[in-house]
């Protein structure tokens, strides 16, 4: 790589700060961080082959264990909010729905300014392609190998400035199943199932593959403080200032734990029983401002 390629300083600073940063957020999955961070680095040095996408992983893994969530942070903290483009497989189960699938995402593409290295590009998203109709995968052939497409209306985008992330919950049920193995024999598991499921040229085609954990209560019990915190500070950007003591995270883990299920349960308990305690408060000709404290079955305000 020139040096006129190489990130300026202050991004080059940044970039020091990814690992940190990801570690922070997305917990229980420490074990994919190292590779995700170096494949991350590497698109963003222009380590790449010319004209592919900055990089390609495949998420594998149960529900709410992060695999979106490490999607959204790594996209979020390189490029800003905005520009992450989310896709659904399961709404094209169809054969003939792959035009439609072309064309959302060369409008995806051109949203972000695609060719434009300097303030285009993003992260596209392909949530569980074991949904899509497997003739739908194929695109994607095209798209890791020489970062183009081509929609209905004849013009050719370029997506060389995108990292492209498949997730996928293969496997799902050995991994919440295998109690005592180790995590390289859970891995071994899941992605011999991912590459009896993915065509071998679409699998080899993707840079890192890479397999989340289960959470343990220990984790949801640390997600349960990150998601509160998050929660308060949100509800503070509307005006409603809170507090809380340890016996209110007891209580949030209690109702949201799932050991199947992963971070959603949490996240939802944590939204709907803090803002129904700023609700319940406001009606009560209250500000929605005060501590959090346990009053049996709920949250109330003091």
């Amino acid at each position: 790589m020139k040096k006129t390629d190489r990130p300026e300083a202050k991004r080059l600073e940044q970039l020091k700060t990814l690992k940190p940063h990801l570690l922070q957020n997305i917990l229980g999955q420490e074990q994919i961080i190292d590779r995700l961070t170096e494949a991350l680095l590497r698109g963003e040095m222009g380590l790449r082959k010319t004209g592919r996408p900055r990089g390609s992983f495949l998420l594998l893994g149960p529900t709410g264990v992060g695999k979106t969530e490490v999607t959204q942070t790594f996209t979020r903290f390189l490029f800003g909010d905005k520009h992450l483009h989310r896709f659904d497989m399961s709404e094209y189960q169809t054969q003939g729905s792959l035009a439609a699938l072309i064309d959302r995402i060369c409008a995806s593409a051109e949203h972000s300014g695609c060719g434009c290295s300097n303030t285009g590009g993003g992260t596209l998203l392909f949530d569980e392609i074991e949904k899509a109709h497997p003739w739908n995968l194929d695109v994607f052939l095209q798209v890791l190998d020489a970062s183009r497409l081509t929609n209905s209306a004849g013009k050719t985008l370029d997506l060389s400035d995108f990292y492209v992330v498949f997730t996928s919950n293969l496997a799902s049920s050995e991994v919440l199943d295998l109690e005592h193995s180790t995590f390289a024999s859970l891995e071994r598991i899941v992605l011999a199932r991912a590459q009896q499921h993915v065509r071998p040229e679409l699998f080899a085609r993707i840079n890192e593959k890479l397999v989340f954990n289960k959470l343990s209560y220990d984790v949801q019990l640390k997600l349960a403080k990150l998601l509160l915190e998050r929660e308060i500070t949100y509800l503070a950007g509307l005006g409603h200032v809170l507090e809380f003591g340890f016996e209110v995270l007891n209580f949030l883990v209690r109702h949201g734990f799932h050991p199947r299920l992963g971070a959603r349960p949490m996240r939802d308990a944590v939204e709907r029983l803090i803002g129904n305690a700023v609700v319940e408060d406001l009606l009560e000709d209250g500000d929605g401002c005060g501590t959090l404290f346990v009053e049996g079955d709920l949250l109330r305000l003091r």
